[in-house]
């Protein structure tokens, strides 16, 4: 076994593949906390998914474009992301059809049928050679599934749960989530529904967001135990705020969701209400999380007009379907109340396709092919829809602080006017973006985790809408992700069976696993 290494007083290696019963429950949290576990050990750990289906996308140093989740559980390991850690990217742009990033650059749309007809399992290969490259560059690695691994329709062509599995060898964990109710059936249903060789590789449960004590869930866990010879390897309490980036698959509206904020008081006399439009094919809804991290500031995803009138500051944010998220604006009469905003001098801000929408023209030929379209005309900007794809992770300087970010969009703005540069490089050149009134845009995501910039920003927000809100002066964003990802370690040092999952990721799969029938039809 590759990178064998000392910890907690016994030898380990390899790696473990956490799947679960259903989409959420909980695989992200546990891939990363179990990451953070081993990286406090000091063992050389990566993550891994073979493929992700996320709007919710990140840039890594090299330029590649991978999930957000994994670009979190890196952080947890304490590792740079690269693209071997999520080779294939799957960004939907509509319910039926996706963009297709592989090894972090885009390669084309399929649609659903046309990808799990035959491009799925031509990936495997290549699935299969950056796992094996990250095992031989890391102690263990730890992968994580997608949806469940009894989705018997695509068993087939499967490369992300018991076919990365197999072709890898290596033990399934997987997660159940308590709080939705059914976990027990979950978990054997789950089970029962693979084939013998599929079964022989899933060594435990995991249950997830258990409420209460947990002396009364053991008789289920030993009664699971005896009908599929599996052990639970833990069983982790729920646990509010944890604030990670999550995968967001098709959700189309978030209205009333409020972002994790933190508990302390506002700062000032006032708090700031943010006010961000659900827009479909949401893209990067992340960037708000760290306004939410601000105390005295509140954030809320919206899909209808009135509910702007209180908000301090809108926020349009990234979307994979710049065009369609214009005309679900008009429709809805957002478009109409956002203009009356910025006609009011009240704040506006847009990113990456949110920026787009409010400039004044967009030539679209690539995503929509809907050709040139109207924006909402409050910013002197025309945007081109270009072939390539720009991913980048620029610096530069904003309201006087430094500032950094990524960019990922095929749009290209051509800027004619304004009252000011949004980014520049701090030598009075323009790098991105625009001001006019109380209307900003810029294709930069994350620029908002950016301490000072993000103070700054809140502080002409606040003044533009007369509120007395004043941003803390010592709230440090990477700070409270570290704490997140520290809180998710000591979910799985203090609830988890640890020395089973050293077991597991050291010497794999164990023998004599009984098989549960009926298995896969």
């Amino acid at each position: 076994m590759n990178g064998r290494f000392k910890a907690s007083g016994g030898a380990v290696g390899g790696g473990l593949l956490v799947a679960g019963t259903t989409s959420d429950a909980g695989k992200s949290v546990v891939t990363a906390g179990i990451c953070r576990w081993l990286a406090r050990q000091g063992v050389r750990v990566a993550p891994f998914k073979a493929q992700n289906m996320s709007l919710n996308s990140f840039v890594t140093r090299e330029g590649a474009e991978i999930g957000r989740a994994q670009a979190m559980q890196a952080a947890a390991a304490r590792v740079e992301p690269t693209a071997l850690m999520n080779p294939v990217l799957l960004k939907p742009g509509s319910d039926r059809s996706s963009q297709v990033v592989l090894l972090g650059k885009a390669v084309g749309e399929l649609s659903a049928r046309g990808y799990h007809a035959g491009r799925q399992e031509q990936l495997l290969g290549t699935v299969t050679d950056c796992l094996q490259e990250l095992r031989r560059t890391h102690d263990a690695v730890i992968c994580e599934g997608a949806g469940s691994p009894a989705e018997i329709n695509l068993r087939r062509t499967d490369i992300v749960n018991m076919g990365l599995a197999r072709a890898a060898r290596i033990p399934v964990m997987v997660v159940g989530d308590i709080d939705r109710g059914g976990v027990f059936a979950s978990f054997f249903g789950t089970t029962a529904l693979l084939s013998k060789e599929d079964q022989a590789l899933v060594a435990g449960y995991l249950v997830n967001k258990f409420r209460g004590d947990v002396t009364l869930l053991e008789p289920g866990l030993e009664m699971l135990r005896g009908l599929t010879g599996r052990q639970t390897l833990g069983v982790l309490p729920f646990s509010h705020g944890l604030g990670i980036d999550e995968e967001d698959g098709l959700r189309v509206s978030l209205r009333g969701a409020v972002r994790e904020s933190v508990v302390a008081p506002p700062h000032g006399a006032e708090v700031l209400r943010v006010a961000v439009a659900a827009v479909p094919l949401m893209s990067n809804f992340t960037d708000v999380d760290a306004l939410a991290a601000e105390p005295g500031v509140v954030v809320r995803f919206v899909d209808r007009a009135e509910e702007l009138a209180d908000a301090d500051l809108v926020v349009l944010p990234g979307t994979r379907g710049t065009v369609r998220a214009l005309e679900w604006l008009r429709e809805r009469g957002l478009a109409d109340a956002v203009a009356r905003r910025a006609a009011e001098g009240r704040p506006v801000l847009g990113i990456c396709g949110g920026y787009q929408m409010l400039g004044e023209r967009i030539e679209d030929d690539i995503e929509s092919k809907a050709g040139t379209v109207d924006g909402l005309g409050l910013l002197p900007v025309r945007v081109r829809f270009a072939a390539e794809k720009t991913l980048a992770r620029p610096v530069g300087e904003a309201l006087g602080e430094p500032v950094a970010g990524y960019e990922i969009h095929h749009g290209v703005a051509e800027v004619t006017g304004g009252d000011e540069t949004f980014i520049s490089d701090g030598r009075g050149h323009s790098l991105d973006g625009c001001r006019a009134g109380s209307v900003w845009g810029t294709h930069w995501h994350g620029s908002l985790e950016s301490d000072s910039f993000r103070r700054a920003f809140l502080r002409r927000v606040a003044a533009d809408a007369g509120r007395a809100f004043v941003p803390a002066p010592d709230t440090g964003f990477a700070t409270l992700r570290e704490e997140q990802l520290d809180r998710l370690g000591d979910l799985i040092e203090e609830h988890a069976d640890t020395a089973a999952l050293l077991r597991l990721i050291e010497e794999g799969v164990p023998e004599g696993l009984p098989f549960v029938p009926p298995g896969a039809p």
